[in-house]
């Protein structure tokens, strides 16, 4: 959320991306960051051990979701 923060001030929209467990974390930083309108998008967790074709497929399920949080107001 801090890049996001960054981005943002500069003007260049920004979509943070996490794992779903990190969700109560970013509502959290973005909420102190005073940033209420920050956009994220979660994967579904774990992705640490996920392999290459596992990542793909977490990307294609998302990535619709991250050009909405991009392109809409």
């Amino acid at each position: 959320m801090h890049d996001n923060f960054w981005f943002e001030t500069q003007g260049i929209p920004s979509v943070a991306i996490a794992s779903s467990e990190f969700g109560e974390a970013a509502e959290a930083q973005r909420s102190a960051l005073g940033m209420g309108g920050a956009r994220f998008v979660l994967v579904p967790h774990p992705i640490q051990d996920a392999n290459d074709d596992e990542m793909r497929t977490k990307a294609r399920n998302v990535i619709n979701h991250i050009l909405s949080a991009l392109t809409d107001n």
